[in-house]
């Protein structure tokens, strides 16, 4: 599966962005999606994770603020943002892995370039 994300831009603390995550291939439900983040200087970290069958999950540092939702019949994955802190900032990117959600990066093979959101204080 192809993946391709768009939607970062730059955004001020306590505003919200949606990201989103164009997924190729016939079989593209019956990957587990997720989302990762990448700061400058940091190792990448996964953000939040949803199955094929719409279970989702998320990071205790953005429980509550993001919502990650997908649309199957458009193969989309979405990365709803609110509250966004200056710590949020980051180049974002979503993974596919056949079946199995993990948040581990290195359990995903498929990536789509990242999408760099910026959160000004």
């Amino acid at each position: 599966v192809q993946l391709q994300a768009s939607g970062g831009g730059l955004v001020q603390a306590g505003g919200s962005l949606r990201l989103s995550c164009a997924a190729s291939g016939r079989t593209a439900n019956s990957y587990a999606m997720g989302w990762f983040r990448q700061a400058p200087g940091k190792e990448r970290e996964w953000v939040a994770g949803i199955s094929g069958a719409g279970s989702t999950h998320y990071a205790d540092s953005v429980k509550g603020r993001f919502t990650i939702s997908r649309d199957n019949a458009k193969n989309m994955v979405y990365l709803q943002m609110n509250n966004l802190k200056p710590e949020d900032t980051a180049n974002y990117y979503c993974a596919a892995r056949w079946m199995v959600m993990t948040a581990r990066p290195n359990d995903y093979s498929n990536w789509g370039q990242g999408t760099q959101v910026t959160v000004s204080s």
